[in-house]
């Protein structure tokens, strides 16, 4: 069997890739079908990325309102106060988490950003009130650190993941 070239590589890496964004439900066979390489090979590539750490893990995209959950996005913007090191430990080792557990919020997703705002977090609460409170709590934990906040609700996920929302109808709910 021919070795193949870096660039080779690259190129299988990336329809792997693109199969498992588009196709993560289905089975090794048929995303090896989709890129039209063995099982083996997407295996093994597979493997590789994981190790890697170019795939962080997987997911199930959950229809949240059925769940009686609504989404919101925290927008936070940073003072001009230094941060502490057990702060910044804090934010980044995800220790926050002992503070709201028991409201019933979970974080999905959390950005450093580069603009107006400097952090984002989406996540998901019963409603309103718990977002504010989740908040609240984040501004009371770090006081002096945060200059501006802004809490959004999210009303209807067109994509995630990758992955279309099959009820794209709802949205005229929202229109």
């Amino acid at each position: 069997m021919a070795k193949s070239s870096t660039g080779q590589i690259k190129e299988d890496e990336a329809k792997i890739l693109a199969a498992l964004q588009k196709f993560s439900k289905e089975n090794i066979d048929e995303i090896a079908k989709h890129c039209g390489f063995s099982r083996q090979k997407v295996w093994r590539y597979i493997k590789r990325l994981e190790e890697n750490q170019l795939i962080w893990g997987y997911t199930a995209i959950i229809d949240l309102h059925k769940l009686g959950h609504q989404k919101f996005m925290l927008l936070l913007k940073r003072s001009l106060q230094g941060l502490e090191n057990t702060t910044a430990d804090d934010l980044a080792l995800n220790r926050l988490e002992t503070m709201y557990g028991d409201m019933g919020v979970t974080i999905q997703s959390s950005y450093y950003l580069h603009g107006e705002y400097d952090w984002a977090i989406i996540f998901t609460a019963a409603d309103i009130a718990h977002a504010k409170n989740f908040s609240n709590i984040i501004l009371k934990k770090y006081p002096g650190i945060i200059a501006n906040m802004n809490l959004i609700q999210i009303l209807f996920t067109e994509r995630e993941h990758y992955v279309l929302n099959p009820n794209p109808m709802k949205l005229r709910d929202f229109l």
